[in-house]
Parts: C-alpha cells; sequence; structure tokens
C-alpha cells in the first residue's frame, strides 16, 4: 500500500500485536493447558476493556449499544472468540505458534469462498491463482518433516493442522459478522460485546465439563498466569480492537490479508526465542501464502 489509511494502518498493528500474542499463549498453554488459557485471557480481556471503556467513555460496559450491535457481535464472538480460539489455542499446543499462523494466512481464502457462496460474489482468475498460492504455500511447509532440537525429524500433528484450519475458519466468519455487526459503532466497545459473550460461552462449557478445579489450579502457576497475561494484552484486548477497527475502515479482505502478515512476522521471534530450525523452505512457504492471500484483494 502506497498510501495506506488508519483502517489499513490498524491491520498491520494488528499483525504484530498477534505475532506477540501467538508466542505468549503458545507457552501458556503449555504449561497450564489451552482451554484455561483460553478462559483467562478472556477473562483478564474484558477487565482490561472494563477500565478501559471507562476511562474512555465514562461506561463500565457497552450498555449504548443497540439490539443489533449485541446480537451480530455476540454471535461473533462466541464463534470467532470461543469456538475459533478453542481450537486455534489447542492448535498452538499440538504444532506450535508459527505453523498455527501459518494456517492462519488462509482466513482471507475462506473469506473469499463465504463471499462466493452466501454472498455470490464472482471469483476471477486472480481470486483463484491467488487461493490456489496460498494454499500451495501452507502445504509445502505442513507437508515438510519437522527438525526437533535434538535432531529428530517428525510429521506435523494432523489433528493440530485441523485445529489451526478451524480456527482460521471461525476467524474469518468472526470478522465477517462483527463488520456487519458493528457498523459505525465505537471499534473498542463492539470487541468488549464480543468478549463478554466469549466469556459467557467459556463459563457455559466449564460449567458442563467440570472443569474450574483445573482452572483455579491454573491461576496458581506463575509463568503460565504471566505469559496469559502478556498475551491477554496484546490479542483480545489491543489486537481484536485494532481488528475491528481495521475492518471498520477499510474492506474486510484487505485487513485480513495485512493480518496474514502473521506468519512472516512470527518467523523472527521463533528462531531467536524459542531457537526453532526454520529452513528456506519454510520462508519461501510461509511467503507463497501470504502472497497468494495478498492476490485475493490487492
Amino acid at each position: 500500500m502506497l498510501n495506506p489509511g488508519p483502517g489499513e494502518i490498524a491491520a498491520l498493528l494488528t499483525a504484530v500485536s498477534w505475532t506477540a500474542t501467538m508466542m505468549a499463549f503458545e507457552a501458556a498453554g503449555r504449561r497450564v493447558g489451552s482451554l484455561n488459557v483460553n478462559f483467562l485471557r478472556v477473562a483478564i480481556a474484558v477487565v482490561f476493556l472494563s477500565v478501559f471503556g471507562f476511562w474512555r467513555r465514562g461506561l463500565w460496559l457497552p450498555l449504548d449499544a443497540g439490539a443489533h450491535e449485541w446480537i451480530w457481535l455476540s454471535v461473533s464472538g462466541l464463534i470467532g472468540l470461543t469456538l475459533g480460539d478453542i481450537c486455534l489455542f489447542r492448535a498452538f499446543v499440538l504444532v506450535g505458534a508459527r505453523i498455527s499462523a501459518l494456517v492462519m494466512a488462509f482466513v482471507p481464502v475462506i473469506s473469499a469462498l463465504i463471499s462466493w457462496l452466501f454472498l455470490g460474489e464472482v471469483l476471477g482468475l486472480r481470486d483463484r491463482t491467488g487461493m490456489f498460492l496460498a494454499t500451495a504455500g501452507i502445504v509445502m511447509v505442513v507437508m515438510a518433516k519437522r527438525t526437533h532440537r535434538d535432531g529428530s525429524r517428525s510429521r506435523y500433528s494432523l489433528r493440530g493442522l485441523l485445529m489451526a484450519l478451524g480456527g482460521a475458519l471461525g476467524q474469518a466468519v468472526g470478522l465477517v459478522f462483527s463488520k456487519y455487526g458493528m457498523g459505525a459503532y465505537d471499534a473498542f466497545a463492539a470487541n468488549h460485546i464480543r468478549l463478554l459473550a466469549a466469556l459467557a460461552g467459556f463459563f457455559l462449557i466449564f460449567a458442563c465439563t467440570g472443569r474450574w478445579r483445573h482452572l483455579i489450579a491454573a491461576t496458581r502457576h506463575r509463568s503460565g498466569m504471566a505469559f496469559t497475561a502478556l498475551g491477554s494484552f496484546f490479542g483480545p484486548f489491543v489486537g481484536v480492537s485494532l481488528s475491528l477497527y481495521a475492518v471498520q475502515h477499510t474492506k474486510v479482505g484487505i485487513a485480513a490479508t495485512i493480518i496474514a502478515l502473521v506468519p512472516i512476522f512470527i518467523i523472527p521471534p521463533s528462531v531467536l526465542l524459542k531457537k526453532e530450525k526454520i529452513g528456506s523452505r519454510d520462508v519461501a512457504g510461509a511467503m507463497l501464502a501470504v502472497g497468494g492471500s495478498a492476490l485475493l484483494f490487492i
């Protein structure tokens, strides 16, 4: 983008925020469990947004929203932040943040398919080419054997890859519903509604599964809670709010494509902090996936 607007800038900052949050939540999930991290990060983010909302707008809760905003943003929160992120956070544990982020580059492709299936938008040659390239880039990386720190090699977990794909589907649908439900309403308040709905969803899941004891134990794990708090700040508080601001001020597809740069951004911290072995195939596949996604909307 030669002359990026506020929506495009917000989308780029979202990608940076989500790079940090994926690394933090992978570390937290390995320590206290992905489902516990999911519940805790939503609860922490709700507190962040309540304080921020009171400081910025004089409202602890987004009570100025109408029925339309509450209904559609709540549905978006349940799909994207509850169901989708349950899949994604499990993928963090099974295949790691870097591969999960790469599969999440599928979000623009899924968005295009949803538009084609439900909105009747025609997919041209460039669209189909972009989808093929994005798919090829992802397949190039995930079909290769991963190299572990001890030098051994193995395939990526199929279950983990499917979980990441479920996370991508949840994010794509959540973004579309968010844009429709939010309209001109404040992006941070809209995120607050989504998170309140997601928190209610997790309350229901924990009530049905009786996992409260595991959740309480997770809160006593210092490093797990530290990583959870860090990820909660950069993810559901800052990152998701910026993503809603982005789709509010530019096309969903353009925002999703810029946000899909996460697989590129996450390579340096994966090498520097986690000492992952990144080959030329990994870099080429990530760039191909992001480039293919970009063809859909840019």
